[in-house]
């Protein structure tokens, strides 16, 4: 059983975001997602997170790809917001589960349909040829779905990142930075300030 982040958490979170947007970074809702493989390595690549609220962070993905592997494989990872012109950071540490069929189903349809049709053509992480067989699987793609909407791939879907630490990072002068910790610890968050 998943225990909720505080009220307070989630406003902490959106006041940053809501900076974020106003001083127009040009992508606010980018993560940074890392995640553990078999052998214990770590990987991490940019995503777009997709909601965010009381019960966790929502990104989509191919199952199939390398991050949808290790996902199977291992459900913690970490997220790290970094918000450069307002000179703030979060990051997340917690453990994925998967979005419901019908969350996934309903964010897939309000996809541009260029995406939906790139989740049918594209392999993702899987050794490419060359590019024009990627157009080809593109065409084919849009030929198959030609006048009618397109259905969510069974192999693309949503993870829910259920936190268990959350900090906040605030830039100071001369490094002085502020720091506010969220941890869960025996069922109830807890915050603490840290040393920068």
């Amino acid at each position: 059983m998943t225990t909720p982040m505080t009220a307070a958490m989630l406003a902490r979170y959106q006041d940053g975001f809501d900076r974020a947007v106003a001083a127009n970074v040009p992508e606010p809702t980018a993560m940074t997602l890392a995640t553990v493989d078999e052998q214990g390595r770590p990987s991490a690549r940019t995503m777009l997170l997709k909601g965010a609220d009381a019960d966790g962070f929502v990104f989509y993905t191919n199952l199939e790809s390398r991050k949808g592997r290790q996902l199977a494989g291992n459900p913690n990872v970490s997220l790290v917001f970094f918000w450069r012109e307002i000179h703030e950071q979060v990051k997340v540490d917690g453990r994925v589960e998967p979005v419901s069929a019908a969350e996934a189903d309903a964010y897939f349809a309000s996809r541009p349909r260029g995406s939906q049709i790139g989740a049918w053509a594209s392999l993702q992480s899987r050794p490419l040829d060359a590019r024009e067989t990627f157009d080809q699987r593109i065409a084919e793609a849009e030929t198959r779905y030609q006048d009618r909407d397109v259905p969510r791939p069974p192999h693309w879907s949503g993870f829910r990142v259920q936190p268990r630490r959350v900090e906040f990072w605030y830039a100071r002068p001369y490094r002085l930075h502020e720091r506010v910790c969220f941890e869960l610890i025996d069922g109830q968050w807890q915050e603490t300030l840290l040393y920068p």
